[in-house]
């Protein structure tokens, strides 16, 4: 159990029968009445995000999320199949609990599979991943002055904007979190 006077961002807790992160937390004295926490709550399952005051010594039974690295190994049709690297146990997980966070993953790489009482609600990809671009426009000269983007697919079939010098075959940097180009490799 942890009390509201103890919230921190990025703790997780047990509410209503759901799994919340704290994403903002305040802690509130107004000149008249008690003192309250305010704070922001994002449902880990669902993604949304609610405002809630809790009093200072009000007590939530905090959750345990675990994050086990594992190698995504292929998908096949609806199923994506994942494998601990540890103990080689293999699982396969629907796209409605991977949602799109594979679209810049390849094939054997490692991400993280969050799980809650050994549900598993969410994969974590690589901050950042190296691809190759299959397919794009040639860019043209003179195009250049206000820094213009063009669409490029990679290699996993994600469409990536990038800048006009960037050709088929390059190998580019991309942040997962956003989608964002970042670097030529």
């Amino acid at each position: 159990m942890i009390s509201a006077g103890d919230f921190r961002n990025g703790i997780t807790i047990e509410l209503d029968n759901n799994i919340y992160q704290i994403i903002e937390f305040q802690h509130v004295k107004p000149g008249k009445g008690a003192a309250f926490v305010r704070t922001k709550l994002k449902n880990i399952k669902s993604g949304g995000v609610v405002e809630k005051t809790f009093r200072p010594t009000e007590k939530c039974p905090q959750a345990r999320i675990d994050r086990k690295d594992m190698q995504y190994l292929y998908s096949d049709g609806d199923l994506y199949n994942f494998m601990d690297t540890e103990n080689y146990e293999q699982i396969a997980l629907n796209s409605e609990a991977v949602g799109d966070t594979l679209k810049f993953v390849k094939e054997n790489e490692m991400v993280k599979v969050c799980s809650h009482n050994g549900n598993v609600f969410a994969i974590e990809p690589p901050l950042f991943v190296e691809l190759e671009i299959t397919d794009t426009e040639p860019g043209f000269k003179g195009d250049t002055a206000t820094g213009a983007t063009k669409p490029a697919v990679v290699e996993t079939g994600a469409t990536v904007n990038v800048p006009l010098f960037v050709n088929q075959g390059d190998v580019i940097k991309i942040d997962t979190r956003s989608g964002e180009y970042l670097s030529r490799v």
